[in-house]
């Protein structure tokens, strides 16, 4: 099984490491998505990762999930049409959607919130709200196929849940 884990400038260091270890640990093939690919994005703290498939490549490709970190990252992530695009394929077709902390602003953008319960940073609540959302103050919050959570501090809550999800 293949997921999707976004990649771009600033993302939130532990929020994109965390989830990809634990999903690898797990059996599943991470696909970083990029701005381009090969080329090497620093978090918030300067750790590097590197894309392994850019945004223009991510039609040629299947995903069983879809993984979005926070930090400053998804301000430049809601921005690409491509994105958006995988982020409501992925959902219509009833897999996991996770995001933490910021990356709520890109379900946002691709406009699949409306009535569905959800948390995320609390400094975008009123975007989520605003968006639709059901906004709920816990470390981790499911509605169907969308998986939301809050901070670095509930890691631990986000991805026993994307796993809950896909094993």
């Amino acid at each position: 099984m293949k997921v999707a884990l976004f990649v771009e400038e600033n993302y939130e260091d532990l929020e994109l490491w965390y989830p990809k270890i634990r999903l690898e640990e797990a059996g599943f093939k991470i696909v970083l998505l990029g701005p381009t690919a090969g080329q090497t994005y620093k978090g918030k703290h300067g750790y590097p990762c590197k894309a392994d498939v850019s945004f223009s490549e991510i039609s040629k490709t299947k995903f069983d999930a879809v993984v979005i970190p926070g930090g400053f990252a998804p301000d430049r992530l809601r921005r690409s049409p491509e994105v958006l695009q995988v982020v409501k394929e992925t959902f219509s077709q009833g897999k996991p959607v996770a995001f933490i902390c910021h990356g709520g602003w890109v379900p946002i953008s691709a406009k699949i919130l409306r009535g569905k319960k959800v948390t995320g940073a609390a400094a975008i609540r009123d975007d989520l709200e605003n968006a639709g959302g059901i906004w709920h103050d816990a470390p981790v919050v499911v509605d169907g196929n969308l998986i939301s959570s809050r901070s670095p501090a509930d890691l631990p809550f986000f991805a026993k849940e994307i796993l809950a999800q896909l094993l």
